[in-house]
């Protein structure tokens, strides 16, 4: 009999899910819209587990061993979800509960980003290491820090947010309510702004210059870059600035053996990495310098599926 794990992602727009060996292959895959429920949690759940269970029941001589989940502010401790900003639903959701009760399957449920970190670990380029961080470069900015070979939970469930360090003092507002925190400048959203004000402060042509804000997005800019645009080229290297010198900073608190880069800005590949290694290494701290390595993460595909699988093959 075969063991297979769920794994979940629960984003926003979509929800996706999976049944995943524990040697990382995705056996099956389906997903449902998230935000078609905007005024049910309730259907959403029961529709979420009914097309599990149809994922599960279409598969012969297996054993499902339990069931993983990442998503926005989901807690590992509580097995709750607590006012995800970006969900449609603004509330409390017992959803380690509420999923066990449906399917009555073992779940444990953590953020996104440590979901990518366990992910790295069991399936990735982390294999083997005890001291590494994942950075989630999407929509916001992420992280997963694992010390010692555990992932950092903190005493409340919620640590290892770097994305909401603030990098600069009174900078730009953040959707947490405060200024300047590192998500606000190295993210997709976060280098669109560096775009907008670069372009307000600079005179050099740029094909970027013909787009609204709400029309450019990520994937243009580093196409733009590629082709050498120089305001392109001066939002990365910005970017780059800002991440790297926020990493300096982690690695004197956690001196991991490698800090993984993983999600849309990861994709500009070079554009991003050599800037961020360039100004990560000139802030070290001289013990640590040329020791970390910056890393692509090695989960290319259905890698949100995976990581969250991860996280029930681990509790095994």
């Amino acid at each position: 009999m075969r063991k297979l794990a769920v794994g979940i992602d629960i984003g926003g727009t979509n929800t996706v899910f999976g049944l995943v060996d524990e040697n990382g292959e995705l056996v099956a895959e389906s997903s449902i819209r998230t935000d078609e429920y905007p005024n049910s949690l309730t259907h959403y759940l029961d529709d979420l587990s009914r097309e599990i269970l149809k994922l599960i029941n279409n598969q012969e001589d297996i054993e499902i061993i339990g069931v993983g989940i990442g998503a926005p502010a989901a807690n590992y401790h509580t097995g709750i979800i607590d006012n995800a900003r970006n969900l449609p639903w603004i509330k409390t959701i017992h959803l380690q509960k509420e999923i066990n009760k449906r399917l009555n399957l073992p779940v444990t449920i953590t953020n996104d980003a440590n979901a990518a970190a366990i992910g790295e670990m069991m399936y990735g380029g982390a294999q083997g290491m005890k001291n590494f961080t994942v950075i989630t470069l999407g929509t916001g900015l992420g992280s997963g820090l694992v010390v010692n070979g555990e992932l950092v939970y903190g005493d409340d469930g919620f640590a290892g947010e770097l994305g909401h360090t603030i990098v600069l003092p009174n900078g730009r507002n953040c959707g947490c309510g405060r200024k300047g925190c590192l998500e606000t400048y190295v993210s997709a959203s976060g280098i669109r702004r560096t775009v907008f004000e670069l372009m307000a402060n600079k005179t050099e042509n740029s094909v970027l210059r013909d787009y609204s804000f709400n029309s450019l997005n990520s994937k243009m800019i580093t196409e733009a870059a590629i082709n050498l645009d120089p305001i392109a080229l001066e939002a990365y290297r910005y970017t780059g600035e800002i991440l790297g010198k926020a990493l300096a900073n982690l690695v004197a608190m956690t001196s991991p053996e490698a800090i993984f880069l993983f999600g849309g800005l990861a994709n500009a590949d070079r554009l991003i990495f050599d800037s961020t290694h360039k100004y990560m290494e000139e802030n070290m701290l001289f013990m640590y310098a040329n020791k970390v390595k910056i890393l692509p993460s090695k989960i290319k595909k259905n890698s949100a599926v995976l990581g969250a699988s991860a996280l029930a093959w681990k509790e095994q």
